[in-house]
């Protein structure tokens, strides 16, 4: 089944910053949660060191996903009562935390971009995603579809969406930020039910 995703943006901008206002719809005009929106620079992206958790609460991953810049510490604390065997083989990041409680000592860097898939070797039920991104300006869309990213510098950005249930990545599209100014751009995507 085809899927469109229609992403309204609204670019107001200053001399100095702008702020990217982004909503994500599937072809149905609903509101589509946990999608990931992220921004890339023409220029090169500045780097910051940053951490993030994933916790493990009532046998599920929390968030169920998790965006993060290229080279975050990601620490995979076990708030459950049972043990947990975290892994991905995903080729953005192959790893494994054996069976443990409570939080391992060394979190777990994500140093290429790409999606990362979460599991437990325990408990086949509990899944999750890491998108790893080569830019800070990302965010995750919540329940209203909504994303706002602000303090842009004026520039061009080429501005991606990625969903969990897609198949394949939707088109990214390129915006000029240079003033006050409303754009419209939509993404399609191949959807699958998810298992």
């Amino acid at each position: 089944m085809l899927r469109a995703l229609f992403l309204a943006a609204l670019l107001p901008a200053t001399l100095t910053a702008a702020t990217l206002d982004v909503q994500v719809r599937d072809a149905r005009g609903a509101a589509v949660r946990d999608a990931v929106v992220y921004a890339v620079p023409a220029g090169r992206a500045p780097l910051a060191r940053r951490t993030a958790v994933m916790d493990q609460k009532n046998r599920m991953f929390i968030p169920h996903v998790l965006p993060v810049q290229t080279g975050t510490a990601v620490s995979f604390p076990n708030s459950d009562d049972v043990r947990h065997h975290v892994y991905s083989f995903s080729p953005a990041k192959t790893f494994q935390l054996p069976l443990y409680k409570g939080t391992p000592a060394n979190p777990v860097v994500f140093d290429k971009a790409g999606v990362v898939t979460l599991g437990c070797n325990i408990h086949d039920s509990m899944s999750a995603f890491i998108v790893v991104v080569d830019t800070p300006f990302f965010e995750k869309t919540g329940a209203d579809g909504r994303v706002t990213l602000p303090d842009l510098d004026a520039g061009r950005y080429t501005v991606h969406v990625w969903v969990a249930d897609a198949r394949g990545e939707p088109r990214p599209v390129s915006v000029n930020l240079t003033g006050d100014q409303r754009v419209q751009l939509s993404f399609v995507a191949s959807a699958h039910a998810r298992s």
